[in-house]
């Protein structure tokens, strides 16, 4: 197995920031698509780009790769059939400073892109380091099957109780949300017994700071 240095993990906002994808095929719909679903500024540069492309809200050049133009970007992903635009969309990111994920070549990515499972505002995400997408791919699968609506509703509620102790003058940090989340708040939220799960919240938050 390839040694590979270990990762940082981010969540990065895009939303209205310019991103470039190279390519126009199947691979870099799906890379258009996440960008897309987080409002980031997309255009989509390949010799021919693919109609469900299209149809997304970006905007288009049917054109090869201009070598540098990666400067021009925040972020970009490369999904060319051409390894040696790939590599070219890379060193032009390095020389840049600009983040570059090349797919399903880690060799020439400043960054990789992992699984990701959401619920809502919620977001998992699954990463090897580049060794196995499958394997993400996999365990994303596992996640998305136990992250149910429930969740999205346990969520509420502890942001609703952040958001009301910040608007109080009252710290959040040092109480036992864990202690909160470990009291069976989850099982009475599946139960559809989210005001006792509420009462639960603050009496476990309550205690902790007292």
């Amino acid at each position: 197995m390839p040694v590979r240095e270990p990762q940082y993990p981010v969540n990065l906002v895009v939303a209205g920031r310019a991103c470039l994808v190279v390519g126009g095929g199947e691979v870099a719909a799906r890379k258009v698509a996440g960008l897309v679903a987080c409002r980031a500024r997309v255009t989509v540069v390949a010799p021919t780009i693919a109609a469900e492309i299209r149809a997304m809200d970006v905007y288009c050049e049917e054109r090869p790769y201009e070598a540098g133009e990666a400067a021009r970007y925040r972020l970009v992903v490369t999904a060319a059939d051409d390894p040696a635009v790939n590599n070219q969309v890379f060193r032009d990111g390095e020389a840049a400073g600009v983040w570059v994920n090349s797919a399903d070549d880690p060799d020439n990515c400043s960054f990789t892109l992992p699984a990701v499972a959401r619920r809502g505002p919620i977001v998992v995400t699954v990463g090897t380091g580049g060794h196995s997408p499958a394997l993400a791919g996999w365990l994303r699968r596992h996640v998305e099957e136990e992250l149910g609506p429930e969740y999205e509703e346990l969520m509420r509620l502890l942001s609703e109780a952040r958001e009301a102790l910040q608007s109080a003058g009252r710290p959040t940090e040092g109480l036992d949300w864990q202690k909160a989340l470990d009291s069976g708040m989850l099982d009475l939220v599946r139960a559809g017994k989210v005001d006792e799960a509420k009462e639960r919240l603050e009496a476990c938050l309550s205690s902790s700071s007292g």
